[in-house]
């Protein structure tokens, strides 16, 4: 065990799915104490859901693995009387609650911001909805795919004779996740200069549109939407040769890089016509086609080698798997695993972070329901006796 920043920090996690729970395995992955409260049984719904019907060890959802690691779990009914009990109990010395229900269905439950602050006016309370809690879309549901189409990113990915293209990860709640992260640290950084906890509020739409902030100040400040190449340019606002190519074995992007020194590498200099920045905006999807007749003649080995040999910006495209077994990926020991009681041995990415003095590290396994019940309610002064009737009411359960 080694000393970490966020060790002396009590988060009660009331979340579920992705925007939450990667928030809190976050701060859990920093030290942070995340005991996650789920429902009996079912426990969080991620817990259910899967890509293509897979499941780790034959078990256990590769979802909520991915986002649960270092806590613990308590598996608590919220409408049993027990619920408010105990949740209060654990409030009292609990720095951070966090939560990402529709609005308002946990302070129907008595647990809002304003139920914990009564118990602990220090507390910080962290909200993630889809749109706000108020507005037009309050009662819309607030997943990440439906979030890439409302603001912008799906319609200005893609080609331009083809559909709207979501990112292929769970973009919107990420970025929402970091926001949840980047608040309650804001709010444990006041409360140590004020002494007071405060309510922060996080909403994908308005994540997403804060990282789309130089697409959409040009759009806004010009008026003009971006049009989509019909190419493999890899941004509607940028022009050749900005993109993705072919290479006789595979793809390479070719990023910000001098025209003519690309036009060397690939030994046609009739290509050198479109050396303007204005063509090279306007012929963009032109200039690709030429451009990928000669990146078709080129392995992708040789490719990157002459294109890195003078300094152009470029990589390789690589799988989920080729990804992980990149040298630069191995270098940097980004994948690792854990041991799981069900699952069986884990591979997962590893906290992202690095730290000299206080590292991030991965010290428990992403937990059964109910799997600390009992040692969480035996830390907040629960006796044997009162968990044991508990247990038989069914207002909490255990692994």
């Amino acid at each position: 065990m080694t000393d970490k920043a966020l060790d002396h920090i009590t988060i009660i996690d009331l979340s579920h799915l992705l925007q939450g729970p990667f928030a809190t395995q976050l701060l859990a992955d920093m030290g942070a104490n995340v005991i996650k409260v789920e429902r009996p049984g079912q426990g969080d719904l991620f817990r259910t859901l899967t890509f293509n019907n897979r499941w780790v060890g034959g078990k256990e959802s590769p979802n909520f693995l991915a986002w649960n690691r270092n806590k613990r779990s308590l598996a608590l009914d919220l409408k049993s009387p027990e619920a408010k009990t105990i949740l209060y109990k654990m409030a009292e010395t609990a720095d951070v609650v966090v939560q990402n229900f529709r609005p308002g269905v946990l302070a129907k439950l008595g647990f809002g911001y304003e139920d914990f602050k009564r118990v602990n006016p220090r507390i910080i309370y962290c909200s993630g909805s889809g749109y706000g809690e108020s507005g037009p879309y309050v009662d819309r549901p607030g997943q990440d795919m439906l979030l890439q189409g409302l603001t912008g990113i799906a319609a200005a990915t893609g080609r331009g004779d083809g559909p709207p293209v979501p990112v292929g990860s769970g973009f919107s709640d990420q970025v929402g996740a970091m926001n949840m992260v980047y608040g309650i640290l804001t709010a444990l950084l006041w409360r140590e200069r004020s002494g007071k906890g405060q309510e922060v509020k996080v909403n994908l739409m308005s994540a997403m549109l804060a990282h789309q902030g130089q697409e959409l100040l040009t759009a806004m400040n010009f008026n003009t939407d971006f049009t989509r190449p019909k190419s493999g340019i890899g941004h509607p606002g940028m022009d050749a040769p900005f993109g993705v190519y072919p290479t006789s074995d595979g793809w390479v992007t070719i990023a910000m890089s001098p025209f003519r020194k690309l036009v060397g590498v690939l030994g046609d200099e009739t290509l050198l016509v479109y050396d303007d920045p204005k063509l090279l905006f306007e012929k963009r999807d032109e200039i690709w086609e030429k451009l990928a007749a000669r990146t078709r003649l080129w392995t992708t080995a040789d490719l990157m080698r002459a294109m890195l040999a003078v300094d152009i910006w470029c990589g390789e495209v690589k799988s989920h798997l080729q990804a992980t077994a990149d040298p630069q990926v191995e270098h940097l020991g980004a994948i690792t695993h854990y041991d799981h009681p069900t699952a069986g041995r884990v591979k997962v990415v590893g906290p992202a972070v690095a730290m000299s003095e206080t590292p991030a590290t991965i010290e428990r396994h992403a937990p059964l329901v109910g799997e600390h019940s009992r040692e969480v309610l035996i830390q907040y002064g629960f006796s044997t006796d009162e968990i044991d009737a508990m247990l038989g009411r069914g207002a909490v359960a255990q692994a």
